[in-house]
């Protein structure tokens, strides 16, 4: 494998009207949708040639969200400010922010759908 493991990300949700207000409050961006058949799709902003893996917001007939074993980190500045724009927007702290030595901080959180993700940065 030449490439970073990951391809793409997608997180469940039920309610996406809740669901897009909670990302786009939190991380400072706008989601727009994609075309798919038979689902509903918000994608985050993604650049194709850029570092990284792009991912969605999905709504789809029976498949839940919460309770899943995969997390998802998103880069941002410094977490403690996501940390406190998820609680304004219906989250919680699951892990307040935290070292991980030369590496940077941590922080995770639970969205209003029940998907715990992380956040990452350096300071």
């Amino acid at each position: 494998m030449n490439n970073n493991p990951v391809g793409w990300f997608e997180i469940y949700v039920q309610d996406m009207a809740r669901a897009k207000a909670f990302y786009e409050n939190v991380l400072g961006i706008e989601l727009t949708n994609l075309d798919a058949p038979d689902l509903e799709m918000l994608a985050f902003p993604m650049q194709n040639e850029a570092y990284g893996a792009a991912g969605a917001l999905v709504r789809m007939p029976g498949f839940a969200s919460g309770a899943n074993s995969v997390l998802v980190y998103f880069s941002c500045a410094d977490c403690k400010v996501e940390e406190g724009r998820a609680l304004a927007s219906g989250g919680k702290v699951e892990k307040e922010k935290t070292s991980i030595g030369p590496y940077g901080f941590i922080s995770l959180i639970v969205d209003t759908e029940g998907n715990m993700i992380g956040l990452h940065s350096m300071q």
